[in-house]
């Protein structure tokens, strides 16, 4: 399963990446294929529009979108989130499906 990853980064210090690398390196243990928006678009000073554009296109090529916490106030994930749900992908909260994969 390849797990696309959402969250903060507007306005957060290192545009949140560190949480990002965070997710992607305890889902990657746990046996996941990551796509990760922090990797993707590595450069802080690119536009916003850009980076989405080319997030969106790694979007499509996952099975599912994992949330990171915050990612309500993001715009960038909550479109992230919309385009995943409409298109009928999984969607899990980071830490529940680290929970659940622990379990299993």
């Amino acid at each position: 399963m390849t797990i696309y990853i959402a969250g903060p980064m507007t306005g957060l210090p290192d545009l949140n990446f560190p949480a990002f690398h965070d997710a992607s390196a305890e889902l990657r243990a746990a046996g996941f294929k990551v796509v990760n928006p922090a990797e993707i678009n590595p450069d802080h000073t690119m536009a916003w529009a850009d980076c989405m554009r080319r997030d969106i296109k790694a979007l499509m090529g996952c099975d599912c979108i994992v949330l990171l916490p915050g990612w309500m106030d993001s715009r960038g994930a909550r479109l992230e989130r919309h385009i995943a749900v409409q298109l009928g992908m999984q969607v899990f909260d980071l830490q529940d499906l680290l929970k659940t994969r622990r379990a299993a």
